[in-house]
């Protein structure tokens, strides 16, 4: 079979990265990987339209790739596909002629078909997924879309309402990506807890987790995009008593602490947020708890922000991110009045993340001394045999990372995807240093 080259751009979340592994499985055994645009047959970019700085992004790169093929012989097709497109697919069509392929997220399953008859090509695929992640994990989407209806969100608009993805279909995935030696998985999705509601299972989530924790090989299993709402007392105590191997990892994105931003935000769990963190440790006692934060939405008071800086520092997440607010277009919260000017909401993002950069280093800290399981991830370039990996509570691409190296004198051979005990010897803000 005649070899394609093609150079792949994935921007955005870990979804979208899903929706590109599927897309290029369907090539096979005949897709080869290109390292620049100059050196390819097709160029696929696979967008992020949520806030103005990922579309930025996307265009941008879209922009270099038209620019790189330019000079070209013989241009390689350009795809584009993704969130960008479902939000502005006409305006972009008109803007970029240059683009061979545009590719919407409500035809996401024939976009392998799509590219093929561009192409005027057929190929036999392999299996489902190309993988693209370390060889230590596995993102296992559980579905599409999102039905809640936050004022600030542009996802149901550019991905539709929440669908699950079959059970079955989900079990066979994870079982194809166990068989390829993957020893993490990553359950993601833009709402875990709704897994299953629109399919009339009852508790879909604790029925999935039920079924990938009965498979032998996987090592650890992690949960992303837990919505307060859903981490009912039914469910944790479901989760705990699965033990292994489900991480006691929450990753929930809260966005707020103030019930007044929360219910101007729309959320679908408006309430005093402290009662969620307190269900989960009630549950878990040694549960690491990541969130994601909001500052800077309309009407967000000083004694909004003072209040959400008390409650992080009350409840010492392992991890957090934090946003400044974007008003984008089509969203109810980009018509809201009392808008807070973007050097304010730059100020209380920098404030939070100092806040969080000092309870990260003494939650970091008390680790020092102890032993744990890292998951080897991949050489590091800084010197020969350091590696990086990550502990349980560290998660792929938005946590910190645990530095590793082998004593000389020891017969420990460290490679990806492999789990080994190592003696912490140091703590950083976010990052960890072990020795074997």
């Amino acid at each position: 079979m005649e070899p394609i080259r093609i150079y792949t751009v994935s921007l955005g979340c870990p979804k979208n990265r899903v929706d590109t592994e599927r897309l290029l499985a369907g090539f096979g055994a005949a897709m080869v990987p290109a390292d620049s645009v100059e050196d390819s047959d097709l160029v696929l970019i696979n967008t992020c339209g949520f806030i103005q700085p990922a579309i930025e992004e996307s265009v941008n790169t879209i922009v270099d790739a038209i620019d790189a093929a330019g000079g070209m012989d013989k241009r390689p097709l350009l795809a584009v596909a993704g969130c960008l497109v479902s939000r502005f697919g006409g305006d972009l069509a008109t803007e970029l002629p240059e683009v061979d392929l545009w590719l919407n997220t409500f035809e996401i399953d024939a976009w392998p078909a799509l590219v093929r008859e561009a192409l005027r090509r057929e190929f036999t695929p392999e299996r489902s997924r190309r993988l693209s992640t370390a060889p230590s994990y596995a993102y296992l989407k559980v579905g599409e879309g999102c039905s809640h209806g936050c004022r600030f969100c542009t996802i149901p608009s550019i991905r539709g309402p929440h669908i699950s993805r079959p059970l079955e279909s989900l079990v066979g995935e994870a079982r194809e990506l166990l068989d390829q030696g993957v020893p993490e998985l990553v359950v993601v999705g833009q709402d875990v807890t709704a897994y299953g509601s629109d399919l009339g299972m009852s508790g879909g989530l604790r029925q999935l987790v039920g079924e990938l924790s009965k498979m032998d090989d996987l090592q650890w299993l992690r949960l992303m995009y837990l919505y307060p709402a859903g981490l009912t007392d039914e469910t944790l105590s479901f989760l705990a008593a699965i033990g292994k191997p489900l991480l006691p990892y929450f990753d929930v994105p809260l966005q707020h602490a103030h019930p007044e931003v929360l219910q101007s935000m729309g959320r679908p769990f408006a309430r005093d947020p402290n009662l969620v963190v307190e269900r989960i440790r009630s549950h878990f006692l040694d549960a690491a708890l990541r969130t994601s934060i909001i500052v800077g939405y309309p009407g967000e008071t000083e004694e909004h922000f003072a209040a959400l800086m008390d409650f992080v520092e009350r409840t010492r997440f392992h991890h957090m991110g934090v946003f400044p607010y974007h008003a984008e277009e089509g969203t109810p919260a980009a018509a809201m009045p009392d808008q807070v000017d973007d050097a304010v909401k730059q100020w209380r993002r920098d404030s939070l993340m100092e806040l969080q950069a000092d309870i990260s280093s003494e939650i970091m800290e008390t680790y020092v001394g102890s032993f744990l399981d890292v998951l080897v991830e991949e050489a590091s370039p800084e010197w020969p045999g350091l590696f990086t990996g990550r502990v349980w509570f560290q998660a792929p691409d938005v946590d910190g990372v645990t530095y590793l190296s082998a004593d000389p004198e020891s017969d420990v051979v460290l490679e990806p995807g492999k789990i080994v005990r190592a003696e912490i010897v140091e703590a950083k803000d976010y990052d960890l240093v072990g020795l074997v």
